[in-house]
């Protein structure tokens, strides 16, 4: 990321899906029958085992899916990822009953790994927190599909998606992913930044350092106060300006979250744009966090390492269970 150009606006985490012209969750009509509960990822053994094939071998062995499915994360690193999409119809219309697992290879070549099957994340929250910026956007995500795919070693990794849905398997083809060897942004056991980042006490107007609708309760800590004494929950975030229509919920799940864990970690919600405005550059902390894309959220320990980042949507759910980690 060119981090010196103020005219600088931060890649969409779903950059693909606004090239496409399809956003990464529409409303729909279509929502989880539990809510807010998550929908487990189905058994590894409900797909197929590529057995030595290659992408092209499980792209020739199913017929071509008539939905899309587009991520909504650009880094990825060796290892272990957290890979969230969407799942649509041509159309546009978010798809959330689908069973999906990812299939991935090295290059061009390369044999395939997998299945890694998708659990289903809701973005909702309770009626109390959701901000006007969500419900009067009608392309605000709804929910989020998360797998786990593997990558073994840096370089080009190619994705083929298996989508059961109304009794047919069919597969569709990802964009390919970049694993860079030297990860810039602060990760699992990495220190996070001690970077100030701006409260409530410091603007005369929270306008300032908040696109929320109505603006959020999460400017009362600065990090560089907090980070390294007591468990932290970092969201980077901007309602109003946010390409991938996913800023508003994630900042409504913070709210719901600190809500009720408020004592266990300080939450902190912090702007993208210096004076809420892609022309005027990134704040300091984005820059300093390497971040390329929006939103992120880091759940930092009371020693002052990651414990958990997340490119992308995520739930209630996830994000309490981040907290309990760095709580005990």
């Amino acid at each position: 990321m060119d981090q010196q150009g103020t005219g600088r606006r931060l890649i969409t985490t779903v950059a693909v899906a606004a090239l496409l012209t399809v956003p990464l969750a529409a409303c729909g009509s279509e929502s989880d029958e539990d809510g807010d509960a998550p929908r487990a990822a189905p058994a590894t053994s409900e797909f197929p085992d590529p057995e030595g094939a290659s992408l092209e071998d499980i792209l020739a062995r199913y017929e071509t899916s008539d939905l899309v499915v587009l991520p909504a994360a650009q880094v990825f690193t060796v290892g272990r990822n957290r890979l969230g999409f969407g799942v649509f119809t041509v159309d546009g219309e978010q798809v959330t009953d689908a069973d999906v697992a990812m299939y991935a290879a090295p290059g061009s070549g390369g044999l395939a790994r997998g299945p890694f099957p998708a659990r289903v994340e809701s973005l909702e929250t309770d009626p109390a927190f959701v901000s006007k910026s969500t419900a009067e956007d009608p392309d605000s995500a709804k929910v989020v599909y998360a797998s786990e795919p593997r990558f073994s070693r840096p370089g080009e990794w190619r994705l083929v998606a298996l989508v059961r849905h109304e009794g047919e398997l069919a597969a569709t083809r990802l964009p390919s992913v970049e694993i860079d060897a030297a990860d810039p942004i602060p990760g699992p056991g990495e220190k996070a930044p001690r970077v100030h980042t701006p409260t409530a006490d410091d603007v005369g107007d929270i306008g300032a350092i908040d696109t929320r609708d109505p603006h959020s309760t999460l400017h009362e800590h600065d990090l560089a106060d907090v980070v390294g004494s007591d468990p932290v929950v970092l969201l980077f975030a901007t309602p109003a300006l946010c390409q991938s229509r996913v800023c508003g919920p994630v900042v409504d799940v913070a709210e719901q979250v600190g809500s009720d864990r408020g004592d266990d970690a300080a939450f902190i919600y912090s702007e993208v744009y210096e004076q809420n405005d892609p022309n005027e550059g990134l704040r300091e902390p984005v820059r300093e966090f390497n971040l390329p894309t929006e939103p992120w959220l880091f759940v930092i320990d009371r020693n002052g390492k990651v414990d958990t980042r997340i490119e992308g949507p995520f739930s209630v759910a996830e994000l309490e269970d981040a907290v309990d980690r760095v709580a005990r």
